[in-house]
C-alpha cells in the first residue's frame, strides 16, 4: 500500500531527518522532491503544488531551521499536513434511520457489489445490525447472482425481485420488506456503467429521490488514480453524495486517489478495502494514513484488528495450558487460524513501523502458512499434542505426507519449541518485563 511514494518520501526527507546543517535553500529543495513524489503518486499537479506550500510556510512559521530536531519537526508537519488533506478526522457512517438505507455508487468493476457485502458483514459484527442486501443491478447478468453469493457467504439476506428491471421500484419495496421483517439497514447496491453517462445519472439519481437514503456511498477503484477522483467530482455534482469508499488499497496503486479525493469533492473517505475476503474493510483514518505512508507504521489498527479475533476464554484456557506445558500444535494452528483472520499477511506487516522499508522488493504470499498447516495436518492427534513423541521415522512419515522435507519438519519444531519457551516466560516475571519494554514501544 502506497510503496512507491513511501520511498520516495523518505528519500526526499531523508536529509532533514540527519544532523546536518539546515538551511531554506534544502528545506525548499526537500519540498520540490516531495511535490514530485505526489505528482508520480498521481496527486493533482494544484494539489501537491499547495500542500508543498502550507508546509514550506509552517516549517519556517516554527522556526524549523533553529530547533534542536529539525528533521523530526519537518516530518511531523508534512504528517499532519497530509492528514488533513486527506480528511483529518474519521467519518463515522450515518445509522439514524429505521431501517438506516445506504445507496451504492460507482462505476464498473471498482468492487461495489463486493464491498456491499463487506460493509453488510462490518455493520453485523460491528455494529451488531441486521443488514438487508438489494440487488439493483439489473442490467449486469452475473450481478445478482453475485450477490446472493456474498450474502449467503455472511449470513445476510439478499433482496431482489425476478423479471423486474425497474431498480426504483425494487428500491422501494426492498425498504418495505426491511420494515416488515426486522431488518435496520439496507444496503442497495446499483448498477454501474463503463463510463459517466446522463442515463445512469439519471437511475441512480431517481433511486435517490425515491428511497432517501440516509448515506450515499461512491465506490471508487484506487488504482485508476486521479480518473477516479475525476469520477467522483461527477458523481457527486449529480448525487451530492456523503462519502467515498476506496477499493483495492491492497493492490500496486500509487494513491493518488486517497490522497487528493477529499481536496476535489469535500467529501470524506469511510471506508477502505484492503484485500479480497469479506473481513477485509477498515474504516479510514486519515491520521494513522499519512503515518503508513511516511513509513511509521499503524499499530493502533493492527492491535485493533487482533482485538478482534481475541476470545478472553480462550487466553484463559490457553494461559493454563503453557503453565501446565501442555501447549501443542492444535492450539498453534488456532493462533495461525486467528492471525489469518486479521488479514493479508502484507497489509499487516506494512502496519509495523520500519517493515515495509525491510520488506521491499520481497514476496509476501498469504500463503506462507501453507506449509506450516500441512506439516501440522500430517500429523497425529497424540503428535499434536505431545510432540515430544516426535522420532525420526514419525518426522520422515510427516514430511512425506505433507510433501515438504524433514528439515522443514524439524525447523517447524525448533520454531515451535522456541516459542513454547518465551510463552512459558511470559507466565513468569519475565513476562512483566516483556510487557514494560512493549508498552514502552507502544508509547
Amino acid at each position: 500500500m502506497f510503496d512507491n511514494l513511501s520511498e520516495k518520501l523518505d528519500k526526499a526527507l531523508h536529509v532533514l531527518k540527519g544532523h546536518g546543517q539546515i538551511t531554506e535553500i534544502n528545506v525548499a529543495e526537500t519540498l520540490k522532491e516531495v511535490r514530485r513524489a505526489l505528482l508520480d503518486a498521481d496527486v493533482n499537479f494544484k494539489i501537491a503544488k499547495s500542500f508543498t506550500n502550507r508546509v514550506k510556510e509552517k516549517a519556517l512559521g516554527e522556526n524549523v531551521l533553529t530547533t534542536l530536531q529539525p528533521g523530526q519537526l519537518m516530518v511531523k508537519i508534512v504528517k499532519d499536513e497530509l492528514t488533513e488533506l486527506m480528511g483529518g478526522d474519521a467519518a463515522g457512517v450515518n445509522l439514524s434511520g429505521n431501517p438506516s438505507v445506504i445507496l451504492m455508487s460507482g462505476l464498473q468493476g471498482s468492487g461495489k457489489t463486493t464491498f456491499s457485502g463487506k460493509l453488510a458483514n462490518y455493520l453485523k459484527n460491528k455494529k451488531t445490525k441486521k443488514p438487508l442486501l438489494v440487488a439493483c443491478d439489473v442490467y449486469r447478468p452475473a450481478a445478482i447472482n453475485q450477490l446472493h453469493v456474498v450474502g449467503e457467504q455472511i449470513g445476510v439476506e439478499v433482496y431482489s425481485e425476478e423479471g423486474n428491471q425497474d431498480p426504483v421500484a425494487i428500491a422501494k419495496n426492498a425498504v418495505a420488506h426491511a420494515k416488515k421483517n426486522g431488518c435496520n439497514v439496507v444496503i442497495v447496491d446499483t448498477a454501474g456503467r463503463l463510463a459517466v453517462d446522463e442515463q445512469m445519472m439519471t437511475e441512480i439519481a431517481n433511486i435517490h429521490k425515491a428511497i432517501s437514503p440516509e448515506e450515499t456511498l461512491f465506490v471508487v477503484d484506487s488504482m485508476t488514480g486521479q480518473d477516479a477522483v475525476n469520477t467522483a467530482k461527477a458523481f457527486n455534482d449529480v448525487l451530492n453524495f456523503d462519502g467515498v469508499i476506496l477499493t483495492k488499497l491492497d493492490g500496486d496503486t500509487r494513491g493518488g486517489a486517497a490522497i487528493s479525493i477529499k481536496s476535489v469533492v469535500d467529501k470524506p473517505i469511510k471506508f477502505i478495502g484492503t484485500g479480497e475476503k469479506m473481513e477485509a474493510i477498515d474504516v479510514f483514518y486519515p491520521s494513522r494514513m499519512a503515518d503508513r505512508i511516511l513509513g511509521m507504521g499503524d499499530v493502533v489498527s493492527l492491535v485493533e484488528r487482533a482485538q478482534e479475533q481475541f476470545d478472553e476464554e480462550e487466553a484463559r484456557k490457553l494461559q493454563k495450558k503453557i503453565a501446565k506445558n501442555q501447549f501443542g500444535f492444535d492450539d498453534f494452528l488456532n493462533q495461525i487460524q486467528q492471525v489469518k483472520k486479521m488479514g493479508n499477511i502484507k497489509d499487516l506487516m506494512g502496519m509495523i513501523p520500519g517493515a515495509s522499508k525491510a520488506l521491499k522488493g520481497m514476496d509476501v504470499d498469504d500463503d506462507a502458512f501453507k506449509g506450516i498447516e500441512a506439516i501440522i495436518y500430517s500429523m497425529t492427534p497424540d503428535e499434536r499434542s505431545n510432540p515430544t513423541v516426535l522420532n525420526a521415522s514419525r518426522k520422515k512419515r510427516i514430511a512425506k505426507g505433507s510433501g515438504t522435507s524433514i528439515q522443514e519438519v524439524n525447523q517447524l519444531l525448533k520454531q515451535f519449541n522456541q516459542m513454547s519457551k518465551m510463552m512459558k516466560m511470559m507466565q513468569g516475571g519475565g513476562g512483566r518485563k516483556m510487557m514494560q519494554m512493549m508498552n514502552r514501544m507502544g508509547r
